[in-house]
């Protein structure tokens, strides 16, 4: 628990000036004091720890509320703290309960509707408070706004939603595999965060991939995860089991009825590479729905990049929002929609997803990938998933810093994956949207996954993943049948000369945990069995990519 609370003032210094100046974004307006080891009680007599950012000026513009269980120290501190601050802002920055000097034990999501409501109630009663208050942060950050959003307060102006999921159900079990790169990595880095040490840290941290990747690789997996967590990541059971078996503590973690309780204006902040984008898009198009004001802003940025390359476009558009919606200030008007098109250029739209023209492309024997259907006489394409030997995970919407776009030409060369690759492009092809796979596929193993990936080869033959989309099969359709799979959306610019490439596979590891090809639970399974796969190109049906093509100028 935190002693008295201490203050410290200063003014803004002449480097915020001169990095406002290189991002942008308003000039610091204003010098601030911070009081820090704020108590924040609790209804159950916890108190949460937080630190209070208070503007010098006799005029404040507002109240912003971030509550994270990441500490109070940099980055968040600068990111949230002394830029909203220096502006007139003041800024109530708090650890989550059981997170640096919060009392209580942290459960991931589990506490955050509660503990958000008590924490506004204490905001109300604060002698400096403004009478309104906005939200902001990304992630983690970023459902601890849902949760307060399960019941909004009336004196909530606005909300500034960045990489943030509302139903982590689906993060974690959306595609009938649970995503073990992710979330176990998460759980080994949040339950050792405040271990001593900042070059112990370090370390950890460099190997972190490595280590999740060989101990998703042992079987019984819960096993294995809960040898690497040792003591820490208590939640860890609870996660690696399915949603179906334990609905009580999944519901518990699941807000989705807050995107039918909001109505104040909501910014939300993707990035095409972040593991929370299907959750953000479909937050954008729920909102609108509704007559929310709302807007979207999506980068060409993995969850990581949104606080560094995506930096100066956050900020910027963070404070235009506050400048609107809580200072009531003159604010820079901007389209619904603000996308980067990857390979061009931000464009403005006014909407998401755009107009588009679907364009089709057959999968043909041979590894082809044609505007033109094979002919029924076609052979099929076959491959075998050995669990033993799983096929790798190279980039995508990875929370790791190997996430992102990544050259993947190594996949291609893999026996447990089939390749299909176009002609060159005369032309630069824009796809704005949903890509659609539309697999006729057949497996001997009713227990299968299946993964597929849009990738970019450039003219010197590099490959580079621009979109993935995976399943978990079960039913009739794992043995035979067609599986559609919507890839994740995407704004990309092929380019005049390239070829578009198409991958399946059986699984990628360890983005998602392995399918032992066996009916064992996915924690306690160690039996694995094989699974072949066959694509069908002719008389047992065809196999088409459908591309989302426009025509943007980028601005």
């Amino acid at each position: 628990m935190s002693s008295t609370p201490s203050a410290s003032t200063s003014r803004p210094p002449l480097t915020a000036r001169v990095l406002a100046r290189a991002l942008s974004i308003p000039s610091p307006t204003t010098g601030l004091e911070v009081h820090r080891g704020v108590r924040v009680p609790m209804r159950d007599g916890v108190d949460l720890i937080a630190d209070h950012y208070e503007p010098l000026t006799p005029s404040p513009a507002g109240t912003i509320l971030v509550r994270a269980p990441y500490g109070r120290g940099f980055p968040f501190a600068a990111f949230f703290g002394s830029v909203y601050a220096t502006r007139g802002y003041h800024v109530v920055f708090q650890s989550v309960r059981g997170t640096y000097g919060s009392g209580g034990v942290f459960s991931p999501m589990v506490d955050e509707v509660a503990d958000g409501a008590d924490t506004v109630e204490w905001l109300r009663h604060q002698p400096w408070f403004t009478g309104t208050f906005a939200t902001m942060g990304l992630s983690y950050l970023g459902f601890t706004q849902w949760a307060l959003l399960m019941d909004p307060p009336p004196e909530l102006s606005a909300a500034i939603i960045t990489v943030g999921p509302h139903d982590f159900s689906r993060a974690t079990w959306g595609t009938g595999a649970f995503t073990v790169n992710d979330f176990l990595g998460w759980s080994d880095m949040v339950s050792r965060q405040e271990e001593v040490g900042q070059v112990r840290q370090i370390v950890r941290q460099a190997r972190a991939n490595a280590v999740v990747k060989r101990t998703a690789t042992q079987a019984p997996i819960g096993e294995s995860g809960r040898t690497l967590l040792g003591s820490g990541g208590a939640w860890w059971e609870s996660w690696i089991t399915d949603p179906d078996s334990d609905p009580e503590f999944w519901n518990r973690v699941s807000l989705g009825d807050a995107l039918d309780r909001v109505n104040v204006p909501v910014l939300l902040i993707g990035g095409w590479q972040d593991l929370f984008l299907e959750q953000t898009l479909a937050q954008y198009a729920h909102l609108r729905d509704r007559g929310v004001p709302t807007a979207l802003t999506v980068g060409s940025w993995t969850h990581a990049q949104v606080m560094t390359k995506g930096a100066p476009i956050v900020l910027r558009e963070s404070l235009n929002w506050l400048d609107e919606h809580l200072a009531g200030r003159p604010a820079t008007p901007r389209a619904r929609v603000h996308a980067h098109v990857h390979r061009s250029g931000w464009i403005d739209l006014p909407d998401w997803p755009p107009a588009t023209t679907a364009q089709t492309l057959y999968l043909t024997p041979a590894h082809g990938l044609s505007g033109t259907a094979p002919d029924d006489g076609a052979a099929p394409s076959t491959f075998t998933f050995d669990p033993s030997d799983p096929t790798p995970t190279i980039g995508g919407r990875l929370l790791s810093p190997q996430g992102g776009y990544r050259d993947d030409g190594a996949l291609a060369l893999r026996s447990d994956v089939a390749e299909f690759t176009g002609a060159e492009l005369t032309d630069d092809l824009y796809v704005l949207g949903t890509p659609v796979v539309e697999l006729a596929h057949s497996c001997d193993n009713p227990h299968n996954d299946v993964f597929v990936r849009v990738s970019e080869v450039d003219a010197a033959g590099r490959s580079h993943n621009v979109t993935d989309g995976f399943r978990r099969l079960v039913g009739d359709s794992a043995s035979s049948g067609t599986v559609r799979l919507e890839l994740d959306d995407v704004a990309h610019r092929f380019t005049a000369g390239s070829r578009i490439r198409l991958l399946v596979a059986g699984g990628s590891h360890p983005r998602f945990v392995r399918n032992l090809g066996t009916d064992e639970p996915v924690a306690t399974g160690t039996r694995m069995a094989t699974a072949t796969h066959t694509v069908h190109h002719g008389a047992g049906g065809l196999s088409t990519l459908v591309l989302p093509v426009g025509s943007p100028s980028a601005d």
